[in-house]
This record gives C-alpha cells, structure tokens and sequence, in this order.
C-alpha cells in the first residue's frame, strides 16, 4: 500500500499507509503532481476479472516505471532466418497493471490521471470501475477521475494493448510497438477552479509570436480556465512573462465570472519591447510565462509555467526557409523513439539529453522525429541546445479507409499539436510518411490531418513526407511543403541520381516546396572494406566504408541545392526493428551514423561534422579496418581546419591543405604495426591529433 508524500499540505487525507513510494511535486500553492513509479504489478496477457478490486496477484510481477513487455524479442528480426536466428515476431497483445494507494477524497479538489503514452491502447479502471479509454500510443492523455476516488484504499488498474488495431495509426512501421506503461503515469491535484487539463493532454496554456518588428515583439498568450465548481465563480486569471534570469518583465491580469461547470479561454496580447529572440543554434534565448487561476473567494490558485521562445518560421515558395524572417538553413538527422540495447524506449531523461547533445556536436540544425511524438523531454532539450524540430503524426505506410481511422489520426494529430504547441524547437508539423497507397480516402485522410494542424495552429507550416508514388501524386499536395524519402546507391541505382532527381523535380513541378526528409545506407562498425563495394540492401555485410561513401556523395550534391528547404539523414542512431535481418545481426536497422549504445560514431557522422560545425576537429577514417588487405592504402582525414599534418611509424609526411572538409595520403604499409597520427593547429592554438594503428601482413580474412 502506498501513501503520497505531501498530501497533506494539498488537504488530502492520509489512510494509515505504511509504505511510501510516490514522489510529489509541487507547482503552485494548490497544484500537485504525484509520481507513480514503483510497486506496480504486472502480468501479460488477457487476465479475467484484473480490473477488480480484489484480486490474487501473487504470481504477478513487480515492476517499475517505465515499463515494457517486449523486451525478450529484442535482437529478433526479419524474414531471412540465418544460423538459427528467430524470425522477426514479437508479442504484441495485451496486459495488465496494478497500482494501491491511499488517498483521500477533500471537498475542492479534483484529480486527473495522467499517462505520457501508452502504445497503443489503454483501458483505465480504479476501484473495479472503468474510468475512460484512450487509443494512440504516443501522446499523453489525461482522465478526470475525482468521482472514482475514495476515502478507503484505491486500487488502479491498466490494460495495455499494443495489438496492431485497424483503426488505429501506426498500422505498419520499420520499428518496434513497444507495449507498457512506457512513459510517467502521474495523479495531478488542482483546485476546483484550475487550469484546464482536459485539452487532448495539452498544458491549458498556449504561448506563441504573433509577430516580430524593430525593437518589439507581439506576444499571445492564451490559459484555458475551467470552473468545476457547483457555483458561479469570479476568476482573476493573471500572465506573467519572465526572462531567463527569472526576472519579471511583463504582467497582465483579466477577472472573468464563470458560471458552474464552464470553461473559458482568457487571450493576453503583450507588445514586449527589445526582446531578445530565440535565433535557433546561435542564441537559443527562452522566457518564461507564468498563468495563474486565482479563486480570490477560495483562497486557492493554480498555475503552471510554460516556455517562450520569441521566433516567428516560415518557408518561401523557393524553398528558403525563414527563421526570424532571416534565411536559415535546415539539416541534421531523423531521429526514431529514444532507445538502448536491451533496454529499448525505457531511456532516461539523461540519455535523451546526450542523443539531442550528440547531434549538436555534429552541427546540427534540425532534428526530424520519425515517427510518432516523443518523449516531452526530447522536444525541451530542442529549445535549450536551438535546434529546430519537425514532428508528425503517426500515419506511417498504411492506411484503413474507415472513418474511425480518419477520426483517430486526426485525434493523434491534434494531440500532436496541443501538446507540442509551446516548444519554440517545433518549426513544422508532419502529417505523414510514405503512404503506399492514393486515391478518395487518403486525399481525404491528408486533407483532414492538413485541416486538424491548421485548426490548432495557423502559423507553423506543415510537411508530408513522401515516398513511394509519384512524386506529384495528390497526397503529396495537401502540405504546405512535401519531403522526399530517397536512397538512390541503397536500394536502387547510384549516388549520383539524387542531383538529377531533385533538379528534375524542381524544374517540372516549381509549385511545390520541397525538402529531403530520409536519405541513407546501412553499416555495421564490424563489417570494414576499404575500398567497398556496393553491398546487397538486405544483405549480411554492410561495410562501414560505403556508408561513408554515400554520406559524402550525397552531402556534397544537396548542399547545393538551395531550394530544398530542410534535408534529413536516415538515421541518427541505429535502432531495433523486428522487420530487419541484416548487417551483423538480425532485429535492428543499421542505418544510424551513430551505434545505437551510443558509443561509436561512424565515420559518415564525423563527415558531417567537419561540414556542419564550427568547433575545430580533426577524425581519420577506416580506424576500425585495423587489418589491411591493401598495401597502399589512401589516408582519409576529415576536418574543417586549413591544414594537416600526417607522420607514419614516425616518419612526418607532406602537409596537405584540407580540400572540401577533407585531405587524402596514398602510403605504403609494412609488414606488421603500421601507426598513423594526424596533427592540426587551430586558430586558437589549440592542437588537435587523432591516430590510427592498422596492420598488414597478418590478418584473419572475413
């Protein structure tokens, strides 16, 4: 049985617990958020009669926050069975959670639960009563669930499906569903009259920039007021816009009366004079607002704290997309759900952080996250490190032609919206990727997710990412820009034809604003061939030396191709999928620049970096071919300084100035240890070194 921490202070009454293991937050006198983490129990399957009050759960499991079921599949995959490898199924069914608690049941008060995901369908009950539903895996969800609580112990109940459900996206998907209670799950406390927490799992307060002139800014802020009250009630709703220093620097107030049971939105306009704007990477400067629901009868308040970016975004119909009404350029990398081996999406806050600071470090601007909402976290490092975020709904490949397909998509991509809506990081939003298939009910699902985005917010732009049909087949016209999934030299033709293809389509289609959303090439750092070959997509041997080679090839085509508004790797980091058996191992999608541990940066991730940062750095490549097949092979040494130095087994060897991010040596190996140190002076004075060591003569073939 389990207690909260602090309850009393929120005039909740304790019934005699004994153990405590929910941890509380406060965020304003009458506001409290209470952390369910430990002592679920859990049992997977279809378990008859688990809603109940009672039950005997001694054969089920305890387990912690967050949670999945599906972790014993990992490192399955594909349709190629090899060496006796499984092939790629995982469970995806239902399964159930427990929770005690005691908790009181003060006048006043009203409780919400609140789930951060959970894929793909939940069925909430509390004392053996059903409280709600709610299908979409990704995005939070709230329940009001004051009339379910009692003075006597309470005991929650979860049933967690991630069945494929055909009214329900993501239908298809080259990842994982992973099945749990897999993001927080919290009990929120608020004042009968409060901020609305009802809004599709949205903050109830909405901040954004109208508008940017010389020396002022027009700022919005919107705070949805709820009145759940059994009488009329006279609220004083007050805004206030709070620099990074936590000083106060602007302050509006508004007194309305709601009748019981009503809710309002209270809009505050504020012309802030000299503001200081969130410029992306170069100064990702954030405000504060604070909104607060005074009950002055009461003596109760609420309030929350959103971010403020001040920045206005936008794309120009020759591709150039505008941050702050000043050209920006768009590129980084896709980035699936957060995971680690063994681990998957049960990532921590921390390890979120360094995948978001990884990418900073190669020069990132943009991150594209692939393919449903993330973690909040991801999208808060985002305003902090300046990075700009494209994020989409969960239509990925396959579609049902029902309504209640088209009803619950646009349901996630409100959700989608709402929830993300404050993150100055948030530049667009996606609609989709690689829908296979055209006609009536896709233009009519597209046009539906296009109209749900732009209800809930008219000044971001919107992308669809396409893939698999015409390039200008109707569902790629309902965005307001279209991206393109493209892998030429990976599963088709040459490197080459991704300069061909995109001038072709800009000169015959100048109507449509495009970008480059996936583009990409497999590689396992254990595969080394240098020289590669081209390998077989779906083949056991990815090279690491051809993923290079596509990257740079690529890279040094898009660059130059100023009306592609955004361009995109696929992917940031290698990640599981039980559709792959390939590469070195079956299960995962060896695509990333970046091993999904984290611990290895493949050379292309380090091509990009010379191209992308302004940091100083210096990176050989091929460190891992340390058994030379060849004699004399080419030293390849990326770096965005002015010159190099090289020296072999000592020997100092010519200077070469750095040509387009990157100096080349032809040496002669000998027999045995054959070291080589790279050396660069920075404009600081700094140096910076990097060594290799490869051996010839005496290796095992592979």
């Amino acid at each position: 049985m389990h207690k909260i921490i602090g309850a009393m202070a929120a005039g909740l009454m304790l019934m005699g617990a004994t153990q405590t293991v929910a941890q509380t937050q406060t965020l304003s006198n009458d506001r409290y958020v209470f952390k369910f983490k430990d002592s679920w129990k859990f049992k997977q399957g279809d378990i008859a009669g688990a809603e109940a009050l009672v039950i005997d759960d001694r054969d089920w499991t305890e387990v912690r926050l967050p949670h999945t079921y599906n972790l014993d599949s990992l490192g399955e995959g594909g349709d190629l069975n090899r060496h006796g490898e499984p092939y790629g199924t995982y469970y995806r069914g239902p399964a159930w959670y427990r929770f005690k608690m005691d908790v009181g049941h003060p006048s006043g008060k009203r409780f919400f639960m609140h789930f951060g995901g959970v894929p793909l369908a939940a069925d909430v009950f509390i004392n053996g009563q059903k409280v709600g539903r709610h299908e979409g895996g990704y995005a939070a969800f709230r329940l009001d669930v004051t009339d379910y609580l009692r003075a006597s112990p309470n005991t929650f109940a979860v049933r967690v499906d991630n069945t494929k459900l055909p009214h329900v996206a993501p239908l298809n998907g080259d990842f994982n569903i992973f099945g749990g209670l897999t993001r927080e799950v919290n009990l929120i406390t608020v004042p009968n009259v409060h901020i609305d927490l009802m809004d599709f799992g949205g903050p109830g307060v909405y901040v954004d920039t109208q508008s940017i002139g010389k020396g002022m800014a027009h700022v919005r802020a919107r705070v949805h007021v709820k009145n759940d009250d059994a009488a009329q009630k006279s609220v004083e709703v007050v805004t206030r816009i709070l620099d990074a220093d936590g000083k106060t620097v602007a302050t509006q107030t508004q007194t309305q009366t709601f009748a019981a049971g009503a809710g309002n939105v209270v809009e505050f306009n504020y012309n802030l004079k000299n503001p200081k704007l969130w410029e992306g990477r170069k100064s990702p400067y954030l405000y504060k607002v604070v909104a607060e629901v005074n009950d002055r009868a009461a003596g109760t308040q609420d309030s929350l704290s959103v971010p403020l970016g001040i920045r206005t975004v936008s794309v120009e119909k020759n591709g150039t997309f505008l941050l702050n009404g000043k050209p920006y350029k768009v590129y980084g990398a896709n980035m699936q759900l957060p995971t680690r081996p063994e681990r998957g999406t049960m990532v921590t806050d921390a390890e979120i952080d360094e995948d978001m600071q990884i990418l900073y470090e190669m020069g990132s601007t943009g991150v594209r996250l692939a393919h449903v909402q993330h973690p909040q976290r991801v999208y808060e490092k985002a305003n902090e490190l300046g990075l700009l975020i494209s994020t989409e709904s969960p239509l990925v490949d396959d579609m049902d032609n029902s309504d209640a397909f088209r009803e619950n998509l646009v349901q996630q991509m409100t959700e989608l919206v709402v929830q993300n809506y404050n993150h100055p990081s948030v530049v667009v939003w996606g609609l989709g990727n690689e829908l296979r298939t055209s006609g009536d009910k896709a233009n009519q699902l597209l046009a539906a997710l296009q109209s749900a985005a732009k209800t809930r917010d008219p000044l971001r732009p919107t992308a669809y990412a396409h893939c698999c049909l015409s390039d200008d087949d109707p569902i790629a016209k309902h965005s307001d820009t279209v991206s393109y999934n493209r892998y030429f030299g990976w599963y088709w033709d040459k490197f080459e034809d991704i300069g061909t293809w995109a001038d072709d389509l800009h000169k015959n289609h100048p109507d449509l604003i495009i970008g480059v959303s996936e583009y990409g090439a497999g590689a396992s750092v254990l595969h080394q061939e240098d020289p590669a070959q081209k390998p077989y997509f779906n083949g056991f041997w990815h090279p690491e030396q051809y993923q290079t080679a596509y990257h740079e090839a690529y890279w040094r085509i898009l660059r130059d191709k100023p009306y592609l508004w955004s361009n995109f790797i696929w992917v940031a980091y290698d990640f599981p999928s039980f559709k792959r058996n390939e590469g070195d191992r079956p299960g995962i999608n060896d695509k990333g620049i970046i091993t999904e541990d984290r611990k290895i940066r493949k050379d292309a991730y380090y091509w990009y970096q010379a191209n992308w940062s302004e940091e100083p750095m210096l990176h050989i490549t091929s460190s891992r071919d340390i058994h030379k097949r060849n004699k004399w092979p080419k030293v390849k040494v990326y770096s965005n300084q002015g010159e190099i130095s090289l020296s072999h087994n000592g020997k100092v060897l010519e200077t070469k100035k750095v040509d387009d991010f990157t100096a080349i040596w032809d040496i002669e190996l000998v027999h045995g240890v054959n070291e080589v140190i790279a050396t660069t002076k920075t404009k600081d004075g700094r140096t910076l070194t990097d060594k290799v060591v490869w051996n010839y003569g005496n290796f095992q073939p592979r």
